[in-house]
């Protein structure tokens, strides 16, 4: 199963973003604290929809609790400062918990929890002269690479709701 994890996010409408990709790929969405808006917030909720209802969600009061509560040995963290790109990693085996940490928005993860964990950082390749990508969006491309290597359990691979012959019916 993927596991998301976010620290200490700044921008609820990224939140709510990734609240909506956990749903929709079955992942479990762990937030590590404090944060700085609340989890009712309205751009949080617009950027969720319907779909936080169903979110599958854990929030630690910060990194200690985090730490002393999730196994540490299938965390990888997601930063410009790695050295190995993130689809490089072997992470097709479906029974693994896997956990992706992403850092904030203006900071990223910090580089204590960083450096003790070298053989587990994951870059996504981009130019030189670019910092950082928006942290929704770096969710949605790791999680995918997951998925992919995983091919895809659980999750619907046509058209389910209207069905997969929708697009050539005549309406």
């Amino acid at each position: 199963m993927i596991h998301i994890v976010l620290f200490r996010p700044e921008k609820p409408q990224n939140t709510g973003n990734i609240m909506r990709l956990c749903v929709a790929i079955h992942a479990t969405l762990h937030i590590i604290g404090p944060i700085t808006f609340s989890l009712e917030n309205k751009d949080l909720e617009r950027a969720g929809m319907d779909y936080i209802q169903d979110l599958k969600m854990v929030f630690y009061e910060d990194y200690a609790e985090f730490k002393n509560k999730v196994p540490q040995d299938n965390i990888y963290y997601v930063t410009r400062y790695a050295k190995k790109v993130y689809s490089s990693y072997d992470l097709s085996n479906p029974v693994v918990d896997i956990y992706l940490m992403f850092g904030r928005e203006s900071t990223g993860i910090p580089y204590d929890i960083l450096r003790g964990n070298r053989d587990r950082l994951m870059r996504i390749p981009m130019v030189p002269e670019a910092r950082s990508l928006n942290v929704a969006n770096c969710v949605s491309l790791v999680a995918y690479e997951v998925l992919r290597q995983q091919n895809f359990p659980s999750l619907a691979t046509e058209e389910m709701i209207k069905g997969p012959d929708f697009l050539f019916k005549n309406h």
